[in-house]
Order: structure tokens, then C-alpha cells, then sequence
């Protein structure tokens, strides 16, 4: 007699053995195909990665940028950069998060052009008080969503990636780790104080009358 497990049909949805492990092979290749083009200075490679990953750059590019259009012009240096870049890829992480690094890193010249320029705004905002207003911000402000985008810009950048990459990206310690090139004992303090202070950030703002 035929044992019930022998006699079941075989699940055509089923996942062979190995099958993942292929997969993760194949893409491994692929990547690495694909820096061996980026290290030439192939054009269609660079596209072929500016097709796969621009849009996750962007959106990481805007929530560690305050300015829609600096964000921009951070992805355009980032995917100009990859071809030299490239180089230095040893495949100690997929080639995305190596891309997030890269993003991050540049985001922190972004970040040093900008504060020079928010310094100057203030002084003249200082001078006049009374005409220095934003009535757009004022607005977006009662949104939760722009509140929050508000708070990151007040955090320290070093929080706001740790913020970013943790939270917001939901990536792995491993993988922030190695975008943000600092122990995982300093991503986890970082990302402490972060939360810390947009809790407080947001609490005192929705207290307000």
C-alpha cells in the first residue's frame, strides 16, 4: 500500500532544492558583471545600473536632504562617481548597499555646502524679524508627515543617516554598518539619540496650543 505522503501530487509551486542558492549565485554574477562594465567605463553599464537603482538612491537621497533639488543633483553625483568608485568594490556587501554608501558619503559635502548656507539665512533673518517669514512651511508644518521631515533636517547628520538607514531604509545592522563606516555600537548610539530627540521634537510640537 501506497504510503499517504508517496501518494500526494507533487506542489508545482514548490521551490527546488538549491533553487535560492542558484538565484543568489546568479545575481552575485550578474553584479559582478555588471562592475566589471562599470570599471571599464561602459556606458550601458552605468545606465543599467542608473535603471535598477536610481529611484532607491532618490528617495534615500531626499530623506537625508532637506531640499528637493540638492537631493537631485546628489544623485546625479552619485551615479557620475560610480564608474571610479567601482574600483574600489570588493563585494563585501551587494552592490545597492555599496551605492547607499556612496550616497551617504556625498550627502555629507551636500550636507557641509548647506549649513554654510542656512547660517547665512539665519544672520539675515536676524537682521529682519519681523518681514523673514515662510507662510508655505508654516502651513506643511501641521503635517505629520512634513513635521517629522522638519525634525530629521534638526538632527545631526550623523543621527539622521543612522535614523535613515535604520528606520527608514529598515536595513540590516550589517548593512549599516557598512554604508556608514563606524562600529555597530555607534550606529546603535546614534540611533538612540535620534529617536530621542524627534520623540521630544514631535511631542512638544503637537502639545503646542
Amino acid at each position: 500500500m501506497e504510503s499517504a505522503v508517496s501518494a500526494r501530487p507533487a506542489d508545482r509551486n514548490a521551490t527546488p532544492v538549491g533553487t535560492t542558492d542558484a538565484r543568489a549565485g546568479d545575481q552575485a554574477s550578474d553584479e559582478w558583471t555588471l562592475v566589471s562594465g562599470l570599471r571599464q567605463g561602459d556606458v550601458g553599464a552605468l545606465a543599467e545600473a542608473f535603471d535598477r537603482w536610481q529611484q532607491r538612491v532618490r528617495v534615500l537621497a531626499r530623506r537625508l536632504l532637506s531640499d528637493a533639488a540638492a537631493a537631485e543633483d546628489l544623485v546625479q553625483d552619485v551615479f557620475e562617481a560610480l564608474p571610479s568608485a567601482a574600483r574600489r568594490y570588493r563585494g563585501e556587501v551587494d552592490l545597492q548597499t555599496f551605492l547607499f554608501g556612496i550616497t551617504v558619503n556625498r550627502a555629507r559635502r551636500h550636507h557641509r555646502s548647506a549649513a554654510r548656507r542656512l547660517r547665512a539665512l539665519a544672520r539675515l533673518a536676524a537682521e529682519r524679524p519681523d518681514t523673514w517669514r515662510d507662510p508655505e512651511r508654516d502651513a506643511y508644518s501641521r503635517e505629520l508627515g512634513l513635521r517629522l521631515s522638519a525634525a530629521l533636517d534638526r538632527l545631526p547628520l550623523a543621527q539622521r543617516v543612522a535614523f535613515v538607514l535604520c528606520e527608514v531604509e529598515e536595513l540590516t545592522s550589517a548593512q549599516a554598518v557598512a554604508i556608514a563606516g563606524v562600529p555597530e555600537a555607534t550606529i546603535r548610539t546614534r540611533l538612540f539619540h535620534a529617536r530621542r530627540r524627534l520623540r521630544e521634537w514631535l511631542t512638544d510640537e503637537h502639545d503646542e496650543p
